[in-house]
């Protein structure tokens, strides 16, 4: 990926109004350890609030565990939410019928990390790609979904000829490629991209990031790129979200969340990137591991691993996600930020 590239946040045009809200969303997930047993709860997301605009990628980042593809899941209703709201271009789907969210979902597709497993080793790539098209009734006729696949396909960079090759016949660029195609087949406005390049080789992850950013500019998508890479982050999203323990942390402009890093998780992400730590910018080295989401600390859920912990308060008060400078849009859930 080319260091002069602009900023993301300089590409393209990004509307005013949000296309998503979220509004205080949390997904638990029951476990029993046996038949007779209460069942007790995996805090997979907790209390998230963010909004993402038309035209617009949100990075949303973490350690491995954070929340992140849960939360994706749960915004495009793949998990149902637990509590909290999803407002999608006005209406709310939190509880929308199944008849009612059938034709929403068209609207909202699903790009998945492994381009191996997400695609049937069955099926044709004139098959994967029209599936859609034939499950939305979105062609009359066999000719037109055909037409309409191999368009498709041209879109994402690859020839139509190809429609009658199986998965195993591709290479892994190709497969995602033909997974990006089978997203955009049926004319959505979101996509949620679910670590989709992190199996692929670095070359062919800055064309297939290449490809995301030109189909956002041509189509006006909104999207959700979820990511443990900061670099590729960095590079794609207008706006990142820091996530921990099923809440975010820290959220702004992706400039802005990259160099003040108030958050101390937020700059241990960084740290662990020695070529992401300007030279003077003070790096912090996380110690143990995350907590259980099963057994989530009292306060703020970072607090026993972070440097600065206050007893007293980081331990029993959670933090609420607030600007530091009003008007700044950058947020972060810290009782004792850095302000270096």
């Amino acid at each position: 990926m080319s260091e002069e590239k602009k900023a993301p946040a300089s590409r393209g045009r990004v509307a005013a109004a949000p296309l998503l809200q979220v509004d205080k969303l949390s997904k638990l997930f029951p476990v029993r350890s046996g038949p007779f047993e209460s069942p007790r709860f995996i805090h997979a997301v907790d209390g998230v609030t963010l909004y993402v605009r038309r035209g617009e990628t949100l990075g949303i980042v973490g350690e491995s565990g954070s929340g992140k593809s849960t939360l994706a899941r749960t915004i495009l209703r793949l998990h149902e939410p637990t509590l909290g709201r999803i407002v999608f271009d006005d209406v709310d789907i939190t509880r929308l019928p199944d008849g009612d969210l059938r034709a929403m979902r068209r609207r909202m597709q699903y790009v998945f990390q492994d381009p191996y497993s997400s695609l049937n080793p069955r099926m044709t790539v004139r098959e994967i790609v029209s599936e859609g098209i034939a499950i939305f009734k979105l062609a009359r006729a066999g000719a037109m979904a055909d037409a309409m696949a191999a368009a498709t396909l041209e879109k994402v960079g690859l020839r139509p000829d190809m429609m009658g090759r199986y998965p195993h016949e591709l290479s892994g660029g190709q497969r995602q490629r033909v997974g990006i195609a089978r997203a955009l087949a049926v004319g959505p406005d979101l996509l949620a991209c679910d670590e989709p390049v992190s199996a692929l080789d670095v070359s062919v992850q800055a064309q297939v990031i290449n490809l995301l950013e030109r189909l956002q500019e041509e189509l006006g998508l909104c999207m959700l790129f979820i990511s443990h890479d900061l670099r590729v982050v960095q590079y794609t999203a207008h706006r990142t979200a820091v996530m921990y323990l099923g809440r975010i942390v820290e959220m702004g402009t992706t400039a802005d969340v990259a160099e003040k890093r108030h958050h101390p998780y937020t700059r241990a992400l960084f740290s662990a990137i020695p070529s992401l730590t300007p030279d003077g910018k003070k790096r912090l080295v996380l110690q143990g591991e995350p907590p259980s989401a099963m057994d989530p600390p009292k306060g703020c859920a970072f607090h026993p691993r972070c440097p600065s912990m206050e007893k007293g308060r980081c331990d029993v008060e959670a933090p609420t996600l607030e600007e530091l400078v009003p008007g700044s849009h950058h947020r972060v859930a810290c009782w004792h930020p850095e302000m270096d």
